[in-house]
């Protein structure tokens, strides 16, 4: 039975591969940007299937962040069952802050920032799609992309890792206390992804260093986070509501 889904942060990369992964199974993807609505549209159109839908808000903004389920309920013609928070503002080097380098004024600017649209964006847009669920009666899932960074440090970027670090405690709190509602929820941390994005950094000199951070010899691919959303989301996941997946191709190891 196909479901409504929203996927944040779409426009290409981990997102893109992640609304393909749900529309190639059947499921109904409402295709979330903020300004990128030409990249959207290429996700959009990228899709198999029929009845998928582009919706644009600032996660930044929490009017906006508040309203963006209802506008992929409408978009969709029926209420978002499964959400996968993947938008976010990442490591540009724009935002890079060394806690020994930076100063004062941008120090307190760079973490609103990361704060405002990674860490009470999603918040807010989770907050909303689940209640919605929890008025309708319905059951559903929450996965949410966080990073390596939570566990293994972002020494040139602790804004962006804590950010993500609240994140993933937010999965874990609300795991327990959806659960008498049916709504499971994941997280995944993925590593190094090869995306757009990064493609500069990889075809750079410090390419061969990243590669080497796996004993695989590589850097994870879009459609692997992909893949590991659409379990997660699936029925048979419900047991895995509160995990944390890591997939960094053992680049970090946890205890």
């Amino acid at each position: 039975m196909s479901r409504n889904v929203l996927v944040t942060g779409a426009s290409r990369g981990i997102g893109r591969a992640i609304a393909r992964a749900f529309a190639e199974q059947g499921d109904r993807v409402a295709v979330h940007v903020r300004t990128a609505r030409g990249e959207g549209g290429k996700t959009l159109a990228s899709l198999p299937g029929t009845g998928h839908a582009l919706v644009t808000a600032d996660l930044g903004d929490a009017q906006e962040a508040r309203g963006l389920p209802a506008a992929a309920e409408a978009a969709l013609g029926g209420p978002v069952t499964v959400l996968v928070n993947n938008a976010g503002i990442a490591t540009t080097p724009a935002l890079r802050h060394p806690p020994a380098t930076t100063d004062s004024v941008a120090w307190q600017r760079t973490w609103e920032e990361y704060l405002r649209i990674n860490t009470l964006g999603t918040a807010l847009v989770t907050h909303t799609m689940t209640a919605r669920l929890i008025e309708l009666g319905l059951p559903g899932r929450v996965i949410t992309i966080g990073t390596r960074g939570v566990h293994r440090g972002e020494p040139d970027f602790p804004a962006y890792a804590a950010s993500k670090a609240a994140l993933h405690s937010m999965d874990a709190s609300l795991a327990v206390a959806l659960a008498p509602h049916g709504i499971a929820v994941a997280t995944v941390a993925p590593g190094f992804i090869d995306t757009e994005r990064v493609a500069d950094r990889l075809a750079s000199p410090d390419g061969d260093a990243i590669r080497g951070d796996s004993p695989f010899a590589r850097v994870g691919r879009p459609e692997e986070v992909a893949s590991a959303v659409v379990w997660l989301a699936s029925p048979e996941a419900q047991w895995a509501s509160g995990a944390t997946l890591d997939l960094n191709g053992a680049s970090h190891l946890r205890p």
